[in-house]
């Protein structure tokens, strides 16, 4: 997958979780700026970029709802960010005072796959091994 925008990133998982609450997937403009506490206008300019992509179905004043390549995208970007999350607290230890929510959604726009699997590889290595 080509590298895109860490921006596009944040508004694609915002759709995805606010979509797994709604019937068929669709999502508002204001339901995505109440998520991402952006102004509306923001998400706006944001739906006309993602659907240039091909990350959404959006047509202006109505619903939005992720593609197949939004979504696998929406997908790629969370697992990170659970690796990441389950990497620092499980592994390393490092408990929430070091705010890792944010912390990890900072990383997870730059480490590759090829990263991603290698901290779910030692995750689990590490916790056969403290079995």
């Amino acid at each position: 997958m080509s590298q895109i925008k860490d921006t596009y990133e944040d508004y694609l998982k915002a759709i995805y979780f606010v979509s797994k609450k709604n019937k068929g997937g669709w999502v508002s403009n204001s339901e995505i700026s109440s998520f991402i506490k952006v102004k509306p206008a923001s998400v706006t300019s944001m739906l006309y970029k993602l659907k240039e992509n091909d990350y959404i179905q959006w047509h202006p004043r109505k619903s939005v709802r992720l593609t197949a390549k939004g979504k696998k995208i929406a997908l790629t970007t969370i697992n990170k960010y659970n690796r990441l999350k389950h990497f620092f607290e499980d592994v390393l230890g490092v408990d929430n005072t070091f705010k890792l929510d944010e912390l990890c959604c900072k990383i997870e726009h730059s480490i590759t796959p090829e990263i991603s699997d290698a901290l779910e590889d030692l995750s689990l290595r590490v916790f056969q091994t403290n079995i």
